[in-house]
């Protein structure tokens, strides 16, 4: 993840044909950490989710529940901005399909691709999936089924198709030529796999379901739900027009985060399509796992969906947005498990971080009335030196690069464990009694420590981590990455009481 000036992040949008889960949840999440980190390093930072909301599979749906596939969209689309806003995430844009403003981007891109002479009219046969929306390859299938296990159906009907072969050789010299453009390389050797193995022309529209946007001049077809899907991207910087603020801004994305299941139309479909239409590509595509439950695979069949509101509800939004980042390695699949979740808790948050809060600022009120103490400098030296900040923020950005989440928050948690270790070593209640320019450094130094934990906490638990800051009075203007480095806890001020930032979780009364 290179540094820009203006960062440009984007969930996909996600499909409304029920109401959101717990991945739903993480790809969100992921990607607003990672706007928040760089709100924090200065950028300028557009971030951008949204809904789905064409298709055959939504017009069953609402079918099935005898509504109108809009007055159906309408109601689930609130559902996810209700969990985004329910799990904090700082969006700037939430995106729905059937906008217009999204309906006339989608149109000028299929012109943009028609007067190139990207498109043309056909006829399509072929194993088609309604709960996928996507096109597969008679070889692709597994037991008569697609990869993903969803029921296929065979497809005849006119069809207007996209020069998608065309593009195979281009595609190649693109992942060659910038190896981090699919990230991990695990999955940049599955798409170089599939691509090399020959690309056939997309059929790109339906004339077998009304519920879409219609091709120009031609309404007897919907346009693929992918093509419309994917032109969110554009839609969100005010494309069709290029020359506005927000594209020239903006475009292109830094990073599209995705889960593993629709690494294809990202990877494949997406560069493909905005060559051929003259447009800049996408710096990254960033491609993370699936959740499991308690190790099973999650799905309707068997009744184990996660639902993220009902556990944020239950053990706190902040400790669930924790829980899901410090669990999953990114790009790998993560396994959910309330006890390993408690477990977390338990001893990373309230034990560690929220002990160490709790019990500095207290001795700071029962031994200096709360008063932050001013110090002998020349006592910081050796091992009394206040923590290396430029080290740590370097870890950081690092860590952030290759979307190391849990990296970065076992470095938060060893930060944490070395000033409570430094608690014990130092014995700041003898100090009290024999040395009271020592201790007023010890205390100092584990209030240094302390304002670092709540900076680098802010993306991660942002209620929380504005208790820990707000509890060191550190003004708004110094809370940043820069600051992290060039300011520090003020000396002479009164801090609060201390308030219990994160507390234990009793796993007999769990439900």
């Amino acid at each position: 993840m290179e540094q820009f000036e203006n960062f440009y992040i984007t969930t996909p949008v996600y499909y409304v044909n029920d109401k959101p889960h717990i991945g739903h949840a993480y790809t969100s999440l992921l990607c607003d950490v990672v706007a928040r980190f760089m709100k924090l390093a200065g950028k300028n930072v557009k971030f951008t989710t949204g809904t789905d909301e064409h298709g055959q599979k939504i017009e069953k749906a609402a079918k099935a529940k005898e509504m109108q596939p809009k007055e159906f969209t309408d109601e689930v689309s609130v559902s996810f901005k209700e969990l985004a806003k329910f799990m904090n995430f700082e969006y700037d844009d939430f995106i729905r399909t059937t906008e217009e403003r999204h309906k006339k981007a989608v149109v000028a891109l299929w012109n943009r691709l028609e007067e190139r002479g990207q498109i043309y009219l056909d006829s399509y046969s072929g194993w088609y999936s309604v709960r996928d929306e996507a096109f597969y390859q008679e070889s692709e299938l597994i037991d008569g089924k697609a990869p993903t296990g969803a029921e296929v159906q065979w497809i005849k009907e006119e069809s207007y198709f996209f020069r998608l072969s065309n593009w195979q050789e281009k595609l190649l010299e693109l992942y060659k030529n910038q190896p981090s453009f699919i990230f991990s390389e695990s999955r940049r050797n599955e798409v170089i796999s599939f691509v090399r193995s020959g690309l056939i022309d997309l059929s790109i529209s339906r004339t077998s379901f009304n519920w879409g946007i219609k091709v120009p001049g031609n309404d007897k077809h919907v346009i693929y739900v992918w093509i419309d899907a994917l032109t969110n991207y554009l839609t969100s910087i005010g494309f069709p027009s290029t020359e506005g603020e927000e594209y020239k801004r903006f475009w292109a994305v830094n990073v599209h985060v995705i889960g593993k299941d629709i690494l294809r139309f990202h990877a494949v479909y997406w560069p493909a399509i905005l060559l051929a239409a003259d447009l800049p590509l996408p710096k990254q595509i960033a491609v993370h796992g699936w959740w499991l439950n308690e190790g099973e695979k999650i799905s309707k069949s068997l009744g184990n969906v996660i639902d993220p509101i009902g556990l944020a509800q239950e053990f706190g939004v902040d400790q669930l947005r924790y829980f899901l980042l410090r669990e999953a390695s990114f790009g790998q699949d993560g396994n959910f498990s309330k006890k390993n979740m408690i477990s977390r808790i338990n001893s990373e948050l309230a034990n560690n971080i929220g002990n160490l809060v709790q019990r500095t600022i207290s001795f700071l009120h029962k031994q200096c009335s709360g008063i932050v103490p001013t110090i002998d400098q020349s006592l910081l030296k050796g091992e009394e030196s206040l923590p290396g900040c430029k080290a740590i923020l370097d870890q950081v950005m690092n860590h952030l690069s290759k979307y190391e989440f849990n990296h970065i928050i076992l470095l938060i948690i060893n930060i944490s464990s070395e000033a409570n270790a430094y608690i014990d070593k130092s014995a700041p209640w003898t100090l009290s009694k024999t040395d009271r320019a020592r201790m007023n450094l010890v205390i100092y130094k584990l209030l240094e420590y302390i304002r670092i934990i709540g900076i680098l906490l802010q993306p991660i638990v942002p209620k929380s981590a504005e208790m820990i800051l707000d509890q060191l009075q550190i003004p708004k203007e110094q809370q940043d990455l820069k600051s992290l480095c060039n300011a520090c806890v003020s000396l002479g001020i009164t801090l609060p009481k201390p308030t219990p930032v994160f507390l234990r979780v009793d796993a007999k009364e769990e439900k």
